[in-house]
């Protein structure tokens, strides 16, 4: 990932909307790994399982954040599909520099918006127990943890994840829809296989990302598993 953004800032021919979502997709990646993987492995090998209070916010909070970011870059590729083969003539006034600038801003800004939500709601919760039956602090474990009613905060994270889940798959799913309109409309069957090459790799990406999110964090409570959500963790933290 962090090859892939050196090759991207170095190249100039790579100075494109494409690879300037493509480079942020890899430091956001990097970074909710980062906010796991480090304390896993290390816990893995020295056999210290203990994270402090601090730890865990901090660890809870840019994981949250990144995972949410990469909802809204992902969606803004789509949009960048969208217009590349939508409106090819329009393209360069479309996406301009500025255009991609407020995207990506504003990707960050929802993110960590949304963890600051979450963080907030969760750590003032009285805790139960101090042992998570997890690989790192995420929401569902720490709310298995609480000895307070977590109702309120359960409906809070269904609405929150939900709308930023549905709002940027929404998003996703009008732009693809247009772009399978366009392809299927081309004449010629090169120009359909090249349109729906270059949307390939972005849709099984968004397949897995969104997949994952929905089923560990918008599933009804009494069908959750915390064995089965520890599976799925480790695909979205290193997929």
């Amino acid at each position: 990932m962090r090859g892939m953004m050196v090759i991207i800032h170095a190249d100039s021919h790579l100075h494109t909307p494409m690879y300037f979502f493509l480079s942020n997709l890899s430091f956001v990646d990097l970074g909710y790994s980062s906010a796991v993987a480090p304390k896993t492995m290390d816990a893995l090998q020295s056999g210290d399982k203990v994270i402090s209070y601090n730890g865990c916010a901090a660890q809870f909070f840019f994981f949250v954040g990144f995972a949410t970011v990469e909802c809204y870059l992902l969606a803004s590729m789509a949009y960048d599909r969208h217009a590349v083969v939508c409106r090819p003539l329009h393209y360069t006034t479309t996406m301009t520099a500025g255009v991609c600038a407020l995207l990506a801003i504003g990707s960050y800004v929802s993110g960590f918006l949304n963890a600051s939500i979450h963080a907030a709601g969760t750590f003032r919760l009285s805790c139960g127990s101090n042992e998570i039956n997890y690989f790192f602090c995420d929401i569902p474990p720490l709310l298995s943890l609480s000895c307070s009613n977590t109702r309120i905060s359960k409906l809070v994270v269904f609405f929150v994840v939900g709308l930023n889940v549905f709002f940027t798959l929404l998003v996703i799913l009008v732009s693809y829809f247009f772009i399978c309109v366009t392809i299927q409309r081309m004449r010629s069957a090169e120009g359909r296989k090249k349109g729906f090459s270059t949307s390939a790799s972005h849709l099984t990406a968004v397949s897995i990302f969104y997949g994952t999110i929905i089923f560990m964090y918008l599933q009804p409570n009494s069908s959750q598993s915390m064995n089965t959500d520890k599976i799925a963790s480790v695909c979205f933290t290193q997929w």
